[in-house]
C-alpha cells in the first residue's frame, strides 16, 4: 500500500474513473433552514450514492487502482458498513473475491447488504480485537490486496470526488462541513476546496464521545483514543491515519464535535421537512450547522450528507426519541 499523500491531481483523475459508475448525487436546499440560519446551506447528498454512501467513490476507485494480479488474488477491508458495502459492490463490479472484516455489532442492514454484494464476512469483537491485526492476518494467509476505508491514496482521491462536484455544481462557498471518522472523506474534500474554493473554511465533524480528530488537530499529533460509543457507527475510529492527519493539519480550520441527541435532532429535520433518510454519522456536517457550532449567518454552507445506510429499527428509535 502506498504512503505517498495524494494531491487534487489524483482526485480529478479519480473524477474521470468514476464517470458513468458513480451517482452524481443531488445538492439539495432548505428554505426552512436558509431563514433559520440567515444563510445559503447546500446539502451534497451521498446518502443517494450507490450502496447509500460516499464511500463507493473511494472503494471503486481502489480496486480500479490494483492490477490484474492483484484483482485476481482478491481484496480484505475492515469496516464497520458503508466501506464493507462499497468494496463488496465495487468488487462485485470488477469480478474480484472480496473479505470484510465487521464488527459483530455492526449495524444489521449494513452487513446483510455487504453479504448481499457477494462478500464473504469475517467477524470480530471491536472492544477486544484489532481490526487491521485481523485483515493483516488475512493478508499474510491469503494474498489478499488490503483496501483500508481511509488511509489509502485512492481511497482518499475518490472520497474527494463529492465536494468537487458540489463546489461545480453551486461555486464558491465561505464554508463546508464534512464528516469526521479517520478522515477519508475529510482529507479529499481539502483538497478539492482547497483547489476549487480556497477561500472556503473546511471543518471536520465527529461525534463528541469520539474527539481523536479534535485532540489531534488541536494538539498537532495524532492522538488514539479508546473504541468510541455513539450512535455515529461510521465514524466510530480510534485515530485518524498517516496520510489523512498531514492534509487535515494542513488544510483543516478546525475540528467540531456533535452530540448524540444533535444528531438524532438533524435526522429528524431531514425526514419531517426534506423526506429523507439520513443516517446519524451523516448527520454529523448538518448537525454542527443546526446547532451553530460556529457561526454561518450570512454565509454561504456547503454540507456533506455522507450517507443514508441505517437500520430501520433503529432508525424508528431514534425518531421516537426525538
Amino acid at each position: 500500500m502506498s504512503d505517498r499523500i495524494p494531491t487534487y491531481e489524483d482526485v480529478m483523475q479519480a473524477s474521470n474513473a468514476l464517470i458513468g459508475v458513480a451517482h452524481r448525487t443531488p445538492v439539495l436546499t432548505s428554505h426552512t433552514i436558509n431563514a433559520r440560519l440567515d444563510a445559503q446551506v447546500f446539502f451534497k447528498c451521498e446518502n443517494f450514492q450507490r450502496m447509500g454512501a460516499f464511500k463507493f467513490r473511494g472503494g471503486y476507485n481502489a480496486l480500479a487502482g490494483l492490477t490484474e494480479e492483484q484483482r485476481k488474488a482478491g481484496v480484505v477491508a475492515f469496516s464497520s458498513g458503508n466501506h464493507a458495502q462499497a468494496v463488496a459492490l465495487a468488487a462485485r463490479m470488477f469480478g474480484v473475491a472480496a473479505t470484510i472484516v465487521m464488527p459483530h455489532d455492526a449495524p444489521a442492514a449494513k452487513k446483510e447488504a455487504t453479504l448481499g454484494y457477494g462478500a464473504r464476512v469475517v467477524s470480530y469483537d471491536r472492544l477486544t480485537e484489532d481490526r487491521e491485526e485481523v485483515a493483516r492476518g488475512l493478508v499474510e494467509k491469503h494474498g489478499l490486496s488490503l483496501i483500508p476505508p481511509f488511509d489509502h491514496p485512492d481511497v482518499i482521491a475518490g472520497q474527494g470526488t463529492a465536494a468537487k462536484e458540489l463546489f461545480e455544481e453551486v461555486g464558491e462557498l465561505d464554508a463546508l462541513f464534512v464528516p469526521l471518522g479517520g478522515g477519508g472523506l475529510l482529507s479529499g474534500s481539502l483538497l478539492s476546496a482547497h483547489a476549487l474554493s480556497c477561500v472556503c473554511d473546511v471543518y471536520g465533524v465527529e461525534p463528541r464521545a469520539g474527539s481523536d480528530g479534535q485532540q489531534s488537530f488541536r494538539g498537532g499529533s495524532v492522538v488514539r483514543i479508546a473504541p468510541p460509543k455513539s450512535i455515529a457507527d461510521g465514524a466510530l475510529t480510534q485515530a485518524l491515519g498517516r496520510l489523512t492527519f498531514p492534509i487535515i493539519r494542513k488544510y483543516a480550520r478546525d475540528i467540531l464535535t456533535v452530540s448524540d441527541e444533535q444528531l438524532i435532532q438533524a435526522m429528524k429535520f431531514f425526514a419531517e421537512r426534506m423526506k429523507i433518510v439520513v443516517e446519524p454519522t451523516g448527520c454529523l456536517g448538518a448537525a454542527a450547522v443546526f446547532n451553530e457550532v460556529v457561526p454561518v449567518k450570512g454565509k454561504r454552507v456547503g454540507v456533506l450528507l455522507s450517507g443514508g445506510n441505517v437500520d430501520l429499527k433503529a432508525y424508528a428509535g431514534y425518531l421516537q426519541s426525538a
